[in-house]
């Protein structure tokens, strides 16, 4: 019965949280585990693909004083697709003691009676995958009361026409093509904006430098992202240009979240100082964002075979949906102080246009925080495994879109929404101020 609980969990691992895996050639050690089933990693293979399985210093330790020697057949790897998986657990679901290595809708790889006598206790082997689909590389252990350490190493890829390896997952292929095309718009997208700010120097404000910085961060996370995938790609290793990956994500993801809460208080552009209570949204969102690319970075670089992976999403997605909260914050409260302002300083027409920007830029927000994390999730779950690459093409779509939005809502002119002033408008001003339609 308690194998049911675990094969649920993994069902959640493939469905909510485990996205198509980068293969590089990975080497990990597993420890006195007691899991029945391990979860390595998910893969789009073409009709070329391969499985290259590695282990050493194999050991079974029972670790009940009742239970016997296991079978070594009762130990062992192999790969499930995901229309299969529900067969998988009626099957256990029927018979609680049922073992999955027993089972007619897996494509078992070896058990552990192939391995070699002690004390190497090794297996080498490299399997072929005849029928395309996406498929997830397992380790099961039907053997109760027991614990198993050994020394895992894994090669997934598929064969390319020239017979050359590629390590990306089938759907996942053209993601350095794709990357270097964003890193190309948002490095000519800098240029325009950094000509904008030269050509309107006396309305450039500090936040406009902070936005230049943004993409400068964005657009050297992208480069670092194609680099990073044609290595894994073509050599099973990102050469560590994950690590500046990394690093380029984390200064760009705090820069976006910060230059929308200071945009969002008005910063620069409206006064030069931040209150009390928008000061403590940036002291909540920079440490939150800190710990979100943690997460990041563990769910990255280690995959769902280690014990805390999945607390890691669970830290990562709280994280995530705290810090888009709190950035709609200061907008809110901008929008509802300009609206107090306008009852009593007598200037309708420029807080008129200063509020319809504000509620614009909220709507924006809004659009992009829910296409972002709900669309581009959707997209990912229902997208068959050969085109992934599509919810990564619809999330930098967007992004840019965004971002383009946002810049010219902002950009740096001499006269911009924020200081337009039509005398002849004020009446109809204050009349659309008395309305409700700015309240949220």
């Amino acid at each position: 019965m308690t194998k049911m609980p675990s094969l649920i969990l993994l069902l959640l691992f493939l469905f909510l949280f485990l996205s198509p895996s980068t293969a590089e050639i990975k080497s990990l050690t597993i420890n006195s585990d007691t899991r029945s089933m391990i979860l390595f990693e998910k893969f789009g293979f073409t009709r070329t693909g391969h499985v290259t399985i590695s282990v050493s210093s194999v050991s079974v330790t029972v670790i009940s004083s009742a239970a016997t020697q296991p079978e070594s057949s009762r130990l062992g790897f192999f790969l499930l697709n995901e229309e299969s998986l529900l067969q998988i657990l009626i099957e256990i679901q029927t018979n609680p003691s049922f073992c999955v290595l027993d089972s007619h809708y897996i494509h078992k790889l070896f058990t552990f009676r192939e391995l070699s006598p002690p004390p190497i206790a090794s297996f080498n082997q490299s399997y072929p995958v005849t029928l395309p689909n996406e498929y997830s590389l397992f380790f099961a252990n039907c053997a109760p009361e027991t614990s198993v350490s050994m020394h895992v190493r894994t090669e997934v890829y598929n064969l390319d026409a020239d017979g050359s390896k590629d390590y990306l997952s089938a759907g996942q292929t053209h993601l350095p093509s794709l990357y270097f095309v964003f890193t190309i718009t948002y490095i000519a997208f800098m240029i325009l904006w950094l000509r904008v700010c030269f050509t309107n120097k006396g309305s450039v404000h500090r936040i406009h430098m902070l936005m230049a910085g943004l993409l400068l961060m964005k657009a050297l996370n992208l480069i670092c992202a194609a680099v990073d995938k044609h290595y894994v790609k073509v050599t099973g290793s990102p050469h560590g240009w994950d690590v500046l990956f990394y690093i380029f994500q984390f200064i760009r993801v705090v820069l976006l979240f910060t230059v929308i809460v200071l945009i969002g208080t008005g910063w620069s552009f409206l006064k030069p100082f931040l209150q009390d209570r928008e000061k403590k949204v940036l002291m909540i969102v920079i440490p939150l964002q800190v710990l979100a690319n943690l997460a990041s970075v563990v769910i990255g670089e280690t995959g769902p075979f280690i014990k805390d992976w999945v607390t890691w999403n669970q830290v990562f997605l709280l994280v995530d949906i705290i810090c888009c909260c709190a950035i709609i914050f200061p907008i809110v409260w901008s929008i509802r102080s300009l609206r107090e302002t306008s009852k009593t300083d007598g200037k309708a027409a420029r807080n008129l246009s200063k509020l319809t920007l504000f509620r614009q830029f909220y709507i924006v927000v809004i659009g992009y925080l829910y296409f972002t994390r709900i669309v581009v999730f959707a997209l990912r779950t229902i997208a068959a495994y050969k085109y992934q690459w599509v919810s990564n093409a619809a999330e930098e779509t967007a992004s840019f879109a965004f971002y383009l939005v946002m810049f010219y809502m902002f950009r740096p002119v001499a006269k911009n929404e924020y200081f337009v002033l039509d005398d002849e408008e004020e009446e109809a001003a204050e009349l659309a101020l008395r309305d409700e339609e700015f309240e949220l």
